[in-house]
């Protein structure tokens, strides 16, 4: 018998007879799939991401992840890609395939949160799910293209098994290890390291309230072998490839994303106040203000919990509360930081939210009331999608189009921040590059190349537009000029950017 074999029980729950469930359901489909491709991609993050993942898909190289021909993207793990990539395969090349695994994500989580609320606090299944899906950071974050939602699900399927071993009473609750480390080894493949932060939690909880017939130690083995079987074989293959690779990702990926604020991650010591007690108060919306009630009810639950026996006896709620402190504390002392991190610890929000409600007698909301709610979110993503913006990609691209009649193989923004999303809309590769000549290799480089390297590659006539700010522009012109080389403005400037093209000087302008 499989582990999923094990645990279906759990699906059987969830009888869509109940027209509840059935609503909540519906409202989730609704609010993953609204208006899913109707926002143009934005810079930088969907830009980048969706850049890597068509990279890998039109190179065939599923293996290093590369933001062009020239430069290797090591920043995250690639298993985002490789569902980008996928995704993009099955439904082509377009805003809604690369936004369609954040919508699955949100989906999952919604169902995860629900088997784990059935698990640790019978009768708040249906309204911690509906939290979930309505609050305005997952929401939202379900409709940008990004490695937080994919991390935030394997994050949840594998607390899901932990809750499954640690409150089940069932002889085969062993089977919810495997799906612990499962889920751990997926979170590995997304983000790194940080996946596996709810193992705080789940330790803390083990030695605040140990339970008494533990896992026998074969069940530990097996689940940690599935994690090594899953997560190990990308990361040995590629820091075999790339010599200095395994020193990046200890170093740079995680010493200085912790300790250094070396990303310019709002690293000052008021970045956690700056950055999470917003996304708290507002990501949280609608139910911020139960949010607030169970902080406010900590003191009296940890007074508590003091006592052995009571931590026992409120190991589920417990268990909640260490689930939703120890990330959340975790990410505020590191010192990278932005909105996002903090989404892996909304399920247990939404868990938390909703044993509020549940013993101050709230319940489920009027479904006139939510149908409001999700009207304001979606037209909220009508707003963005119109909203115009100098991240927009698209807009970016018709420029391009406007000032180029010819089919653009590579577009090189000359000391400048790149605009990935190009290659979703033009089919072009993107390349960022440097006047100076490159010293130094990184794994991480600012630039791709130098000016000179690329006017070698492209500069004869090879469908290449470039950019650059229109404040250096005089600089720029000079030192391609200095090369043999002579520029030519193509069209007016475009957001503060002299769009143009490179050809030998004695081609004539």
């Amino acid at each position: 018998m499989t582990a999923a074999d094990r645990l279906r029980p759990d699906i059987a729950w969830l009888s869509l007879h109940s027209r509840g469930v059935a609503a909540l359901f519906a409202l989730a489909l609704v609010l993953a799939f609204g208006f899913l491709g109707s926002r143009p991609l934005w810079e930088p993050d969907e830009g980048r991401y969706t850049n890597v993942a068509l990279t890998m898909l039109e190179s065939g190289d599923w293996i290093d992840p590369m933001r062009n021909d020239d430069t290797g993207h090591w920043s995250k793990p690639p298993l985002t890609y490789w569902a980008l990539a996928s995704s993009f395969s099955a439904f082509g090349v377009n805003t809604w395939a690369a936004r369609l695994p954040s919508a699955l994500s949100l989906l999952a989580c919604v169902l995860l949160v629900w088997l784990i609320a059935r698990r640790l606090a019978q009768g708040t299944q249906t309204l911690a799910a509906l939290v979930y899906a309505t609050m305005l950071l997952p929401s939202a974050a379900g409709q940008m293209v990004t490695t937080d939602f994919l991390l935030a699900a394997c994050e949840a399927l594998a607390v899901y098994g932990f809750v499954v071993f640690r409150f089940s009473a069932s002889p085969r609750r062993d089977a919810g290890l495997l799906v612990m480390w499962l889920g751990f080894a997926l979170g590995f493949m997304t983000k790194g390291p940080p996946a596996l932060i709810p193992l705080l939690p789940i330790a803390l909880l083990h030695v605040l309230a140990p339970r008494a017939t533990p896992a026998r130690w074969f069940r530990h083995v097996a689940g940690v072998a599935l994690f090594v079987l899953v997560a190990a074989p990308w990361y040995a293959a590629v820091t075999l490839r790339h010599s200095g690779l395994l020193h990046y990702f200890l170093g740079a990926e995680v010493v200085d994303r912790v300790a250094t604020d070396r990303f310019g991650r709002n690293g000052e010591w008021y970045g956690w106040l700056k950055v999470y007690v917003p996304t708290l108060l507002v990501g949280t919306l609608p139910w911020t203000a139960s949010l607030l009630r169970w902080f406010g009810a900590l003191p009296r639950l940890l007074g508590q919990w003091r006592n052995a026996s009571a931590r026992e006896s409120d190991a589920p709620r417990l268990f909640v509360a260490l689930w939703a402190l120890l990330p959340l504390a975790v990410f505020c002392a590191a010192r990278s930081r932005l909105p996002l991190y903090l989404l892996p610890c909304f399920a247990a929000f939404a868990i938390a939210i909703a044993g509020v409600r549940h013993e101050r007698g709230a319940g489920l909301p009027h479904w006139p009331w939510l149908a409001l709610w999700a009207a304001a979110l979606l037209a909220l993503r009508h707003a963005a999608a119109v909203f115009p913006t100098d991240a927009d990609s698209s807009a970016w691209a018709r420029a391009v189009r406007e000032r180029v009649q010819s089919p653009v193989r590579e577009v090189v923004f000359v000391e400048d921040e790149p605009r990935y999303g190009l290659h979703l809309y033009l089919g072009a590769q993107v390349e960022r590059i440097s006047r100076d000549p490159l010293q130094v290799h990184d794994y991480n480089p600012k630039f791709d190349e130098s000016l000179w390297q690329e006017l070698r590659e492209t500069g004869f006539g090879g469908h290449a537009v470039y950019v650059t700010p229109e404040m250096g522009w005089n600089g720029i012109e000079q030192a391609i000029r200095a090369h043999g080389f002579r520029a030519r403005r193509l069209g007016a400037p475009y957001a503060g950017r002299v769009v143009f093209a490179v050809a030998p000087d004695d081609a004539g302008s």
